[in-house]
């Protein structure tokens, strides 16, 4: 994307690779460290020089030292796992010969909307909006706090104040933006592909017609969701500690926040609900009549006694016993509508609560809060 390539223009993304580790440091570096030093040379960096220095402002050294970097990182699974899964539609089948063009189609479209200039310039034009806008009015902001500077009687923002305002915000949001677009595209890629006349198949034992693989979708955004998990507990952590704010009071913005992160992510995959829908309303009737018949000749051969004629569906090596008959029904009664299993669920609620764990660890002590797990195991 154009994102990409600027950076690959710049030298920051070398000719082969994604450069992750390079951009991660130089990101983080460029944003958090003239933070530090203005903060070191105007004594407002550790405690005991100001009410509350820059080292305790939780969300400031997050933003920078985790989420930026932890943004860059997640591109490691934006690559990878579209290389995998999107061509296994056509490996396993699921495309139809006749139905390439059109899925080829789909894809190139994706890569277009992926590319777009003008999608980008946008971006960056919201990302500058936002920052601008909102650093005149934020100026108030709680973590800007070590960097207001009063003179004359008048508080302002200093150097510090200003950077973490333009530049690290700045950053922070158009990344995070710039992810935004990415599920998006993400979205309407797997819309189309959805609508395609796909060759399920209604026995398959991952027990969504062959597209269970999809579940994996989820985890490009992984990181995404903790990168956002720890800029909002930061505050509250901060909160806590220096304000003493109890962590319960954040319970309901927290389920709010995972709610959101649920509906965000993993609202792609049901998308497939209506094929699936369709696959499992029609495929109980069809094994329905077949399992019936089969049994209906079981029936008449070993309970009345008759002889049959034709016994090709009986002799059928596909079907075997009655017992495997019943199985493969089964399979198919089971079918799942919605393609949300275990997999994708723990790949956005686990970072989505995992940074949260600090903030409740503040409440209750780490040894009281393992003797409580232990005696419920015991």
């Amino acid at each position: 994307d154009p994102w990409f390539r600027v950076q690959q223009a710049i030298g920051l993304i070398p000719p082969s690779g994604l450069g992750i580790v390079r951009r991660s440091v130089v990101f983080a570096l460029v944003t958090w460290v003239p933070l530090v030093i203005w903060a070191m040379l105007w004594r407002r960096a550790f405690p005991g020089e100001l009410a509350e220095p820059l080292l305790q402002h939780i969300g400031i050294h997050a933003r920078c030292l985790v989420a930026i970097p932890l943004l860059i990182i997640s591109e490691a699974a934006a690559d990878r796992y579209p290389r995998e899964l999107i061509p296994y539609f056509l490996t396993s089948g699921l495309v139809h010969d006749d139905a390439k063009p059109k899925f080829q189609g789909i894809l190139r479209s994706a890569e277009k909307m992926r590319d777009s200039w003008m999608a980008w310039g946008s971006l960056l034009g919201v990302t500058l909006f936002m920052t601008l806008a909102g650093s005149y009015e934020s100026a108030h902001l709680h973590d800007v706090a070590c960097a207001q500077v009063e003179s004359g009687g008048k508080v302002s923002l200093g150097f510090g104040g200003w950077w973490y305002l333009v530049v690290v915000r700045f950053m922070f949001t158009f990344l995070l933006l710039v992810w935004a677009w990415r599920l998006l595209v993400c979205s309407a890629l797997l819309w189309r592909i959805s609508r395609l006349d796909l060759q399920l198949v209604p026995t398959h034992p991952d027990g969504a017609g062959g597209l269970g693989f999809l579940q994996d979708i989820p985890i490009i955004f992984s990181l995404v969701v903790f990168a956002m998990s720890v800029v909002m507990a930061s505050p509250w952590e901060h909160d806590v500690l220096y304000h003493g704010a109890q962590s319960t009071s954040f319970n309901i913005l927290l389920a709010v926040f995972v709610a959101i992160m649920f509906v965000l992510f993993l609202s792609p995959l049901t998308f497939f609900s209506r094929g699936l829908r369709r696959l499992k309303q029609h495929s109980l009737l069809d094994y329905g009549a077949l399992v019936g018949q089969h049994g209906r000749l079981v029936q008449r051969r070993w309970i009345f006694g008759k002889d049959i004629k034709n016994t090709a569906l009986l002799q059928a090596p596909e079907l075997g016993p009655v017992s495997d008959t019943v199985a493969m029904y089964k399979v198919v009664e089971d079918i799942r509508i919605i393609l949300i299993g275990k997999r994708s669920l723990l790949a956005i609620g686990l970072p989505a609560l995992l940074p949260m764990l600090p903030l409740w660890a503040i409440d209750i002590p780490l040894k009281e809060l393992v003797m409580k797990l232990l005696e419920a195991l015991i």
